[in-house]
């Protein structure tokens, strides 16, 4: 079994910064893809930043240059730190990670539990 839990997030006055940590563990033998996705109130999920096994990122138009995606391989951890924060931003945040468990076996998304970030104006 695998197990993604997500640490941080909460509520902050505009311009203020969070970071989010994500942590997968149990049988894992290779993690890929790693992202973090937000779902605001009555909207749907989307993608906010990526990082590929290269370290390659992506990020959404509404957050580039003011997040900040990250990965610690020895960890299996994945971050975000979100600086300049906006009310838009609002929302909970989802990590993602792509892991398979099984040399040469296939990936499957395994998914955080899910926490909020509460941005005040």
């Amino acid at each position: 079994q695998v197990q993604l839990v997500q640490f941080g997030g909460g509520l902050v006055q505009a311009g203020g910064s969070l970071r989010l940590s994500c942590v997968a563990s149990g049988r894992i033998v290779s993690i890929f893809a790693m992202g973090w996705y937000r779902q605001a109130p009555g909207k749907q999920r989307d993608l906010v930043a990526s990082i590929d096994t290269g370290s390659n990122t992506n990020y959404a138009d509404s957050v580039k240059g003011r997040f900040t995606i990250s990965r610690d391989r020895t960890k299996n951890t994945v971050s975000l730190e979100m600086n300049s924060l906006k009310p838009e931003d609002t929302g909970v945040y989802y990590c993602n990670q792509r892991i398979s468990r099984r040399i040469d076996g296939p990936a499957s998304d395994y998914w955080g539990q899910g926490t909020q970030v509460t941005v005040s104006s």
